[in-house]
């Protein structure tokens, strides 16, 4: 038995969908307003994984103009066949499904193929792909209309086939995150119920044909923590795969509350359990925690991220991400060879126009966070430095501008319509390094001078949760710059940008 730690992929990664390509495991999850999109992981123990890609990388191919923490890209599914990678997802608000495809998980992936669907389907997402031993290839997908189905060309995105129902709301529930298995001669089809929300769970159905009819597992469902008093809550969708021993696994999403009423802020994560399958043919999931032991394949720890990121390379780390599709003009990592340029647009972080933002996944409940800043604010409407992000009516930031005719310091704190600066102190020209301090409650904002760190104000974590701010999405930390309202006269420079854990 191995011990691991669940969550497996910590922060903002939800609705998690795997592959197993020999003694290589493939994982992808959902990124919705975020660019580039759709991170693709790579492990050879299903508990340490690397970052190796993004399935959508090229501005141009995807619009996320008008997605927002509620929408943009939905709920991958990978699969793999005959040397392809196929990877199905959503862009909710513009262009619908879509199917891209590779032979190295690790390098380009193809432009969007777009797949339609009749437009009578008022809303569709969680497409997914199944190939049959007899050569057919089915996707399934959640619709209004209930779980639909066709054959597709996968190679084109073609349907060949008009979609059919195949299942609707069950138990009361609607079902979404549809994944269709064909295991020892049976098919079963996997679905999320319950909403992404508390009481989430995952249930089971089986039938002789793809296409049904699907008999439900009398004990569904087979995977929820609704009514538990545990600190894992929303435990849903999810996919399965088998390792080379035998060994069935389920990754689902899952979040880690906090509080006495709970609400969580790091965002839906990714969940690992084992899963046995019972003489009668259904299968049960092992009670999932935070500490766990497991039949798990031979352990290959990897390479931690590293501590500081100096931007040196050419090109940002796979862990930043841009707000919706970035302006080319709003970052450069050459002007100034080992910084980060960012140059202040019109839009603010409460906007959903184009924002000079680059930002990275708040992981951990206790963690600091920093960075070097150079910025020489020409008017009060421009500003730079970093920001605590839930979405355009939910943040919190520490900035540079300039007040009364010298640079300051400034917090701010937005919650909904509410929007005030709490702190400002005249500083020393930048460079200057500014500082978070994060625990389970609070985010300390301030700045460093030397060995000495200098708290100007701190704020509540829960003002950013998922239950306050009604949003799919987890925390970001980010790098900044605004004109508010208008191009900001000199760009802002970041040297480095520092993410210490505290705990896991």
């Amino acid at each position: 038995m191995t011990h691991y730690r669940n969550p497996i992929l910590p922060g903002f990664y939800p609705d998690p969908s795997i592959c197993r390509v020999g003694q290589d495991y493939y994982l992808v999850t959902s990124t919705f307003e975020y660019f580039p999109s759709i991170p693709v992981f790579h492990s050879k123990d299903l508990i340490h994984w690397r970052q190796v890609s993004h399935a959508v990388s090229r501005s141009h191919e995807i619009d996320l103009s008008r997605a927002h923490s509620l929408g943009g890209l939905y709920a991958p599914t990978i699969r793999y066949h005959q040397g392809w990678f196929y990877i199905v997802s959503t862009n909710v608000l513009d262009g619908g499904h879509f199917l891209v495809k590779t032979q190295d998980p690790a390098g380009e992936w193809s432009a969007p193929l777009w797949i339609e669907l009749p437009t009578r389907h008022a809303m569709t997402f969680d497409p997914s792909l199944f190939f049959d031993d007899d050569g057919q290839v089915y996707f399934t997908c959640f619709t209004s209309d209930g779980i639909m189905q066709a054959l597709i060309e996968p190679d084109s995105g073609r349907l060949l086939t008009p979609p059919r129902r195949i299942a609707d709301s069950m138990n009361g529930f609607t079902s979404e995150g549809p994944h269709l298995y064909k295991i020892n001669g049976t098919y079963y089809l996997m679905t999320a119920e319950g909403g992404t929300e508390y009481g989430h769970m995952v249930s089971i159905y089986r039938a002789s044909n793809p296409w049904g009819p699907f008999e439900p597992y009398p004990r569904n469902p087979i995977l929820s923590h609704r009514s538990l008093h545990s600190p894992i809550q929303i435990t849903g969708h999810g996919d399965l795969t088998q390792d080379p021993q035998g060994q069935w696994w389920m990754v689902f999403l899952g979040v880690r509350v906090n509080g006495y009423q709970p609400v969580h802020h790091l965002g839906r994560e990714t969940f690992l359990a084992p899963v046995y399958w019972q003489e009668d043919g259904w299968p049960r999931v092992a009670k999932v925690e935070l500490e766990m032991d497991a039949p798990l394949p031979a352990v290959h720890p990897s390479s931690c991220l590293p501590v500081r990121d100096d931007f040196d390379s050419p090109q940002l780390a796979l862990y930043w991400n841009f707000i919706r599709n970035p302006e080319p003009e709003s970052w450069c990592l050459r002007h100034r060879p080992g910084f980060l340029c960012l140059h202040g647009l019109p839009g603010n972080l409460s906007s959903i126009q184009p924002t000079a933002f680059v930002g990275r996944r708040q992981q951990h409940f206790e963690v600091q966070v920093r960075a070097l800043i150079e910025f020489s604010p020409q008017g009060e409407n421009e500003e730079a430095g970093l920001c605590i992000r839930m979405n355009e009516q939910h943040h919190y930031e520490i900035f540079l501008t300039r007040r009364s005719g010298a640079t300051c310091l400034v917090v701010r704190r937005t919650i909904g319509t509410l929007s005030a600066e709490t702190a400002c102190v005249p500083v020393p020209a930048s460079p200057l390094i500014v500082s978070i301090h994060a625990d389970r409650d609070w985010y300390v904002l301030g700045w460093e001078q030397g060995e000495a760190f200098h708290p100007l104000d701190r704020a509540e974590t829960r003002y950013l949760s998922s239950e306050v701010a009604r949003s799919f999405t987890g925390v970001y930390f980010g790098m900044y710059a605004t004109g508010n309202g208008a191009f900001c006269a000199q760009p802002a420079f970041f040297d480095w940008f520092d993410y210490l854990p505290q705990s896991h």
